[in-house]
């Protein structure tokens, strides 16, 4: 059957197959099959691609309203035309669409400034299985009424119903940016020149740390603290005198400085490409602690410095289970977030969820009662 071009089609389909007792498969173009838990085979599968407009772009009141299947580049390619921007670097952009950038809660490096979906988004539409479209949030970015709802979404996975639009706020371009990759010979070194550089009155939008494992895929095998710096030209000076006062470093501008962050965006896709048996787990833990988590990972591993939350990469998944389950007695916030397909089924991908687990469970059965759409995907807890 081919993708649903409309959302009433699309909130058809999903009433049909629900009324009939049939599981679904909700996708968007795949791209993060290895993300969450296992694909769980189903009676019929219904993807939102065919879901690509833009609904209305208005650049002087900074919104945009899409649809959910309209492929990321798209959308930046489009509001870079007009120097705007969503800034939320996610990973697989070349491929992925908007709906499962929003589904799966994806964001990379500037997080640190901008935030993450659920501080960009300001509206949204989704199809639920009793065939009705609902909207929550509007267009207006100070409009909030109905904005918690829209939250229950982002980072579902596609268990709760199908998104059909997204609206954003959107960030305009700054007017000069540029980057520093700092050097130091340990972990303790590089946490210290972040401090140093938190306490600053310059906030940067990205601070990004990579350990030797990871600094020697931009070729430097050592501690590096990469920084991504925007605003005026001022502002941009003042920050390169700060960071030859942090330590030794390069700074990068023009297409270094872009080859820079898309390396680091897209370090887990690559990964993934080159491990077949490779499983990447995420960690979310204080600034303090940060530290340790990155101390604690014997191979490739990077982190947001400045929002806690670090990634440590495994040639074989069998690893990465032992060290998340070794790792969750710490206190940290664990998953495996990528693994093999045919692995999910055996891993522990979320070790301790947390009380909210059962509030979750509360929604979804809201949801789906019947528990038909994109069973397991949220971490094979939901």
């Amino acid at each position: 059957m081919p993708p649903p071009e409309t959302a009433e089609e699309l909130a058809g389909a999903l009433q049909s197959a629900a009324s009939h007792e049939r599981t679904i498969t909700l996708t968007g173009n795949g791209t993060k099959r290895l993300m969450a838990g296992p694909i769980e085979p189903a009676d019929e599968s219904i993807s939102t691609a065919g879901l690509h407009r833009v609904l209305q772009y208005e650049p002087r009141d900074l919104t945009i309203s899409v649809e959910a299947g309209l492929p990321w580049r798209e959308l930046t390619g489009l509001l870079a035309q007009n120097r705007q921007m969503v800034p939320l670097d996610p990973p697989f952009a070349a491929e992925a669409t908007v709906g499962g950038v929003i589904a799966a809660n994806t964001s990379g490096p500037r997080r640190r400034l901008y935030g993450t979906a659920r501080d960009l988004v300001i509206g949204m539409k989704f199809a639920t299985l009793q065939g009705k479209i609902v909207q929550s949030g509007g267009m207006v970015v100070k409009n909030v009424a109905g904005l918690d709802m829209a939250k229950l979404f982002i980072g579902s996975f596609g268990t709760l119903a199908a998104i059909t639009v997204v609206n954003f706020k959107l960030v305009p371009m700054p007017e000069l940016e540029r980057s520093f990759v700092l050097a130091f010979e340990s972990v303790a070194g590089a946490a210290g020149a972040r401090d140093r550089l938190l306490k600053s009155p310059l906030q940067p939008a990205a601070i990004d740390l990579l350990n030797p494992a990871a600094g020697v895929t931009i070729g430097n095998r050592a501690w590096l603290l990469a920084v991504h710096t925007a605003g005026n030209r001022a502002a941009v000076e003042r920050y390169e005198r700060e960071m030859i006062a942090l330590g030794e470093g390069v700074a990068l501008e023009g297409d270094r400085q872009q080859t820079l962050w898309q390396h680091v965006a897209e370090f887990t896709p690559r990964f993934l490409e080159t491990n077949p048996d490779g499983a990447v787990v995420r960690a979310s833990c204080t600034l303090k602690e940060l530290e340790a988590v990155m101390a604690s990972f014997e191979g490739p591993a990077l982190a947001r410095a400045g929002s806690g939350v670090c990634y440590g990469y495994f040639e074989h998944c069998a690893a990465a289970a032992a060290w998340a389950a070794e790792a969750v007695g710490s206190g940290w916030k664990i998953v495996i977030e990528f693994s093999p397909e045919e692995r999910k089924q055996e891993l522990e991908l979320w070790p301790a969820p947390g009380d909210d687990l059962e509030i979750m469970r509360r929604v979804k059965n809201l949801f789906d009662p019947g528990n038909v759409l994109n069973r397991g995907r949220l971490y094979r807890r939901i």
